[in-house]
């Protein structure tokens, strides 16, 4: 789907309260133009309706105005230059950066995450830098939002509304 029609169906998701559909589109949008710095805002703007600030720390850190507050949740939420490596899903050379700020982030990812493994590592494999992150680093898990929680509440409330429409049709099936 080519991206201005995707971009149309997330504004279309959001303004319908599909949020999480929204984010998914814009995740996929993020991993095949992974140098388009702004699916990488609005991916974050969607972090925020969640109340999530590391994921929105992480989709902002190439940003120059990015938060503080929100690059300070996302770095120890993946703790290490390898996992922060793999979090931004960033491919091919920090060249292809749209500002100096995102290349000079890039570079410096890159470089720590090099001094960690004690080796090269290099965006464009994905394997250079993984190795490094085999059970050294679980994702914490995040106190409850009220967000999150009117999130979940919504989808049960989804889910038992299908399930009583469902059994509300097989028993009018053997009626």
């Amino acid at each position: 789907m080519p991206l201005r029609e995707t971009l149309t169906r997330v504004d279309a998701d959001l303004a319908a309260g599909r949020v999480p559909v929204a984010r998914q589109r814009l995740r996929g949008l993020v991993s095949s133009f992974p140098y388009d710095l702004t699916l990488r805002r609005r991916l974050a703007e969607v972090y925020r309706l969640f109340g999530d600030a590391a994921e929105a720390g992480r989709w902002m850190y190439l940003e120059e105005d990015r938060n503080a507050d929100e690059t300070a949740a996302f770095e120890p939420r993946y703790g290490s230059p390898g996992w922060r490596m793999k979090a931004l899903a960033w491919r091919g050379p920090e060249a292809m950066a749209a500002t100096a700020f995102a290349e000079g982030q890039l570079i410096a990812v890159r470089t720590a995450c090099a001094e960690e493994l004690g080796h090269p590592v290099d965006w464009a494999d994905p394997a250079s830098y993984r190795n490094g992150l085999d059970e050294k680093y679980e994702v914490p898990s995040q106190p409850w939002t009220v967000v999150g929680v009117l999130a979940g509440g919504g989808c049960l409330v989804g889910v038992l509304a299908f399930l009583a429409i469902w059994v509300t049709g097989v028993v009018a099936l053997f009626d």
